[in-house]
């Protein structure tokens, strides 16, 4: 009995040091991994919970995520495709929000059809295919009640005039969509090439709502 005693202690202590020791060595992969991105308009928190839903979410290709952070100014490069396996930031670019989700700053999200606002939360990339919009990428939310509605409320990816410097300078702040993530037309196929298919994109705004509602364990 006594053996056994101590046995169970070194076990309880071996499973807390290699508990403390995986989230340290997490901890420093993360550092390491924003530090590498080089990224300034990248905020760390919100790499940090796109990473978590990531390591909860069983998509395609992990090796891709993209991160949308409506947290920022639209007159800000907001959303990032980032290959983590190179550590690197492929495309750092403008973004547009719904309409009825705010003016310069999005502030107002839905789930619901016809609300012509930004859901948030984690998505998966589909199959792009050719609309009104020209080439655009469809987009499935992975949250029930958050963002589930995105096939039915056609959100999706596409190109758009009002997404550029230019736009920005002529009317002091970006357009606006009807709920879609809207990018730069010149971007437009090459985004969509690197993410479609099922890789993991996550977009960020009013996170002190959301984390009372995600079934992730985010941060």
């Amino acid at each position: 009995m006594i053996f056994l005693g101590g046995f169970m202690k070194v076990f309880v202590l071996l499973i807390s040091y290699l508990f403390i020791y995986s989230f340290s060595f997490s901890n420093l992969i993360d550092k390491h991994l924003y530090e590498n991105l080089n990224e300034p308009n990248l905020n760390k928190q919100v790499l940090n919970i796109a990473l978590e839903g990531l390591a909860e979410t069983d998509v395609k290709n992990k090796n891709i995520i993209t991160i949308i952070d409506y947290t920022k100014s639209a007159n800000e490069k907001r959303m990032f495709v980032i290959d983590l396996k190179k550590e690197k930031v492929l495309f750092s670019t403008y973004v547009a929000h719904g309409k009825n989700s705010g003016g310069e700053f999005a502030q107002n999200f839905s789930n619901t059809v016809n609300s012509k606002k930004s859901s948030i939360g984690f998505f998966k990339t589909s199959k792009p295919y050719r609309g009104i919009h020209g080439y655009s990428l469809r987009i499935d939310g992975l949250e029930k009640g958050i963002n589930d509605n995105a096939y039915k409320r056609n959100i999706v990816i596409h190109g758009a005039t009002y997404v550029n410097e230019k736009y920005i300078q002529r009317n002091g702040r970006l357009g606006r969509s009807w709920g879609c993530p809207a990018i730069p037309f010149n971007l437009t196929k090459d985004v969509i090439n690197t993410i479609k298919n099922g890789t993991l994109i996550y977009i960020n705004g009013n996170l002190q709502s959301y984390k009372k509602r995600t079934k992730y364990a985010i941060l």
